[in-house]
């Protein structure tokens, strides 16, 4: 049986565009009609201050793999890509997130679906509104003016082939 799942890239380190795009040809193998995102620049929130701004996208796919295999792949894709963890939230060539995978909810260690972090980040948000807008809440961009403005310093800058 297949779901809709989103998943979240990011990328701040070497050729961000290059890594989305590697992130992305990649998950065309598990679903070649996936929707993408915008790309949207953003600041980093949290981990070192001395670290470049984000590329970022959301991306869209219909599934028979399970949330845990998702995770596994967003792993495999990381790990392609050169991500080496060093420091938490610190600089990442590609960090590939589950978002949403139908309307599962699990909370594991190690994988939390949706993501716990998702609302508070306009950077998964607004390209999450892009895909499908039933999946934010409708007031988050003015909710994030109050709680973390710096959240909302997002541009979008194009879009992947």
């Amino acid at each position: 049986m297949s779901v809709e799942a989103f998943l979240s890239l990011g990328s701040n380190m070497g050729d961000r565009l290059g890594y989305l795009e590697l992130g992305v040809q990649a998950l065309r193998c598990v679903d070649p009609d996936l929707r993408v995102s915008p790309v949207y620049e953003s600041a980093p929130l949290g981990g070192p201050e001395a670290q470049g701004r984000y590329l970022n996208c959301v991306v869209r796919l219909e599934t028979s793999l399970s949330a845990r295999q998702l995770l596994e792949v967003a792993h495999g894709l990381e790990e392609l890509a050169g991500r080496v963890r060093t420091v938490r939230n610190g600089p990442r060539t590609l960090d590939v997130d589950v978002l949403v995978v139908g309307d599962l909810q699990i909370s594991e260690p190690d994988l939390v679906v949706p993501h716990p972090r998702m609302s508070e980040r306009g950077f998964v948000l607004a390209p999450l509104e892009d895909l499908d807008a039933s999946r934010v809440p409708a007031d988050w961009r003015s909710r994030l003016a109050e709680t973390d403005p710096r959240s909302l310093e997002l541009r979008m800058v194009g879009r992947l082939r």
